[in-house]
């Protein structure tokens, strides 16, 4: 909470009280169509001594800015003849790693949820275990509609089901509030969903049965614009392509994670650095392998890990 009122305040002028009247124009919706995510939020808030509002505000703080207080990565999703990945260096400012939680979620009836996300944020980047991965690119359009699902809510969604067709289909019959990717993948293989407050486009697997994705749309987009708000977007995304090739048809954890390493175009490289008025750092890494339902993250610049965390069923 002090991280995010501290940033609206600084670069949008935005006392912490308006960001949580911002943010409750959210709860009618939510209380008649995800009761349930309503009803954690409650218990998030009451079991640390907060207002309601100020747990909804850190859920729905992408959608407050139009995605301009929002991750920065890059990301990639590959289905082999043996292994179906799905990686990404999470991008954001320094100041929040010490925020970044590694969670476990069981539920009845549900697939148990293991992601590393927020604190306060009951969806991030991670996986299930019925084997369905997701992961997050912002994207900067401007546009938001409260009566779509959030975009961590979405992430949250996606990690409640038990196939990536089952997830599109859920996220396709709300919606999404602000501009965001999801790239959401299971054994089968993964897809790009590109979001605009006003409608989705689909990025399919390529020839090689990969997908590849950092901060600006790949698909056209009616009615809205780009502001393709990070200039080394479009490297990044080249650049995680061409390096994949390097690697032929046979990718392995290991390999992948020497990749998120790269550094060309540095300090905005695929490995970022909060250096020379760039604005994030990469703070963690994630690489999931989802036919085997695991996971390796790396905390800190994958080129200085600090530690290393293993998610499995």
């Amino acid at each position: 909470m002090t991280f995010y009122a501290g940033l609206f305040k600084d670069t949008a002028k935005m006392e912490w009280p308006k960001v949580q009247d911002l943010a409750m124009t959210f709860e009618p919706v939510m209380r008649r169509k995800w009761p349930a995510y309503l009803e954690e939020m409650n218990g998030l808030a009451d079991g640390a001594g907060v207002n309601l509002s100020d747990i909804v505000a850190i859920n729905v703080r992408t959608e407050i800015a139009f995605g301009l207080f929002s991750d920065g990565c890059t990301a990639l999703g590959w289905r082999t003849e043996d292994a179906s990945f799905l990686a990404q260096n999470w991008d954001w400012m320094e100041a929040q790693k010490e925020n970044l939680v590694v969670l476990t979620i069981e539920q009845h009836d549900k697939p148990t949820i293991k992601m590393v996300t927020e604190a306060g944020l009951i969806g991030k980047i991670g996986l299930n275990s019925a084997g369905v991965g997701v992961c997050l690119n912002a994207i900067k359009v401007k546009g938001m509609d409260p009566t779509r699902l959030p975009c961590h809510l979405g992430l949250r969604m996606v990690l409640e089901s038990s196939s990536r067709e089952e997830a599109v289909s859920k996220l396709e019959k709300y919606g999404v509030a602000s501009s965001c990717h999801m790239l959401v993948a299971d054994a089968s293989g993964s897809i790009g969903l590109e979001w605009s407050s006003v409608e989705l486009q689909k990025i399919k697997m390529n020839s090689s049965e990969q997908v590849f994705h950092s901060n600006h749309y790949l698909a056209k987009h009616v009615g809205v614009e780009d502001t393709n708000w990070l200039g080394d977007s479009n490297f990044r995304v080249t650049r995680i392509e061409e390096l994949c090739k390097t690697l032929g048809g046979t990718p392995t954890t290991q390999s992948l994670f020497e990749l998120f390493k790269d550094e060309a175009n540095y300090p905005g490289s695929i490995c970022r650095a909060q250096v020379q008025g760039n604005g994030s750092a990469s703070l963690f890494n994630i690489i999931m392998d989802l036919k085997r339902c695991v996971a390796t993250v790396t905390l800190g610049r994958p080129v200085s890990p600090e530690e290393v965390v293993q998610l499995a069923f």
